[in-house]
Parts: C-alpha cells; sequence; structure tokens
C-alpha cells in the first residue's frame, strides 16, 4: 500500500513555500475528532497563474483532443503563499463552445486536495465548478466542491478558489 508523501520528506524550499492556509471562513462542527473538524470548511485562495501551455491539435483552433497543462501560486487574502495548483485539462468539445475535462491539485500546507470537472468556454475565462475527489494528509477522504472565479486577466490570469469541504 503506497503512502501519501508527509511534509518530512519535502524539501526545505518546499516547506518554506507551503504557509499556514488561512481559511475566510470555518464552519465546522467540532465532535472531537480531527475529521469531524473538517466538516463543513471552506477555504477561499487567490490562484495566479505562472506557467499555462497548450498543446494544440490544430494549430491556431481550439479542437477535440487539445492538452492544457497549468501550475498555479496559491496565496491567502494578505497575499501570503500558501500552496499551489497543478493541473491538466484535455479538450472534449473544440470550436466557439469548448469545454475541457480538468484534472488539479491543490497543494496545500496539510495536505493534498484533487478534483475533477468540466471547464466551459475556457476562452471567456468563465466561471466554473470542479468536485473534490479525495485528498491526502489533513484532506484524506475529503468531498466537497471547487467554484472557481477569473478576478484578473492581465498582466496575469488570477482566480478566486473557493473550497467547499464536506
Amino acid at each position: 500500500m503506497m503512502r501519501p508523501i508527509g511534509a518530512a520528506c519535502l524539501g526545505t524550499a518546499t516547506l518554506v513555500t507551503l504557509l499556514a492556509c488561512t481559511p475566510v471562513a470555518v464552519a465546522a462542527t467540532d465532535t472531537g475528532s480531527a475529521q469531524a473538524r473538517d466538516k463543513g470548511r471552506i477555504i477561499t485562495v487567490l490562484a495566479e497563474v505562472q506557467q499555462l501551455t497548450r498543446f494544440p491539435v490544430t494549430p491556431g483552433s481550439v479542437s477535440q483532443g487539445d492538452e492544457v497543462v497549468v501550475r498555479s501560486d496559491l496565496f491567502d487574502e494578505a497575499h501570503n503563499k500558501v500552496g499551489e495548483t497543478h493541473g491538466t485539462c484535455t479538450t472534449t468539445r473544440g470550436g466557439a463552445d469548448e469545454a475541457e475535462q480538468c484534472l488539479v491539485t491543490y497543494v496545500l500546507p496539510d495536505g493534498q486536495l484533487t478534483t475533477q470537472g468540466i471547464y466551459f468556454n475556457y476562452l471567456d475565462q468563465g466561471p466554473f465548478d470542479s468536485a473534490i475527489t479525495g485528498g491526502t494528509g489533513k484532506y484524506e477522504k475529503a468531498r466537497g466542491s471547487v467554484h472557481s472565479d477569473t478576478i484578473a486577466t492581465d498582466p496575469k490570469v488570477v482566480r478566486r478558489f473557493t473550497i467547499h469541504i464536506v
């Protein structure tokens, strides 16, 4: 059985970047267990896209089968770096009404969250929602959803992620 990589196995530079994540709102019902304290938690972070590469099937157009690889830095409201996202998206419907199937991992101070969902109209930078499919560390067996709103596109793409853990 594979075990998640714990913080003790990470390099010093990685640990320095994984600062304490400050949740904007916490509505936990505490029944004495650590798992119960994570129920109903809402974490809001800002994501600044650091790298985004599109691998088109047909250069110059958005086509089924295009791949996108993206990495973002995550920040709290005080603009302290609290983590990263790493994701891949595959275009499942090309053209003006584009749809992408996306898999994204959120690397946070106490573990990782994995998400999956469809992102419609990427070219318009519209909002999207993803399902939390699991996690590691403090987020082991996590469920819930992530809502994303684009709040800036210039000079960098900045999104607000509202993570709802149920």
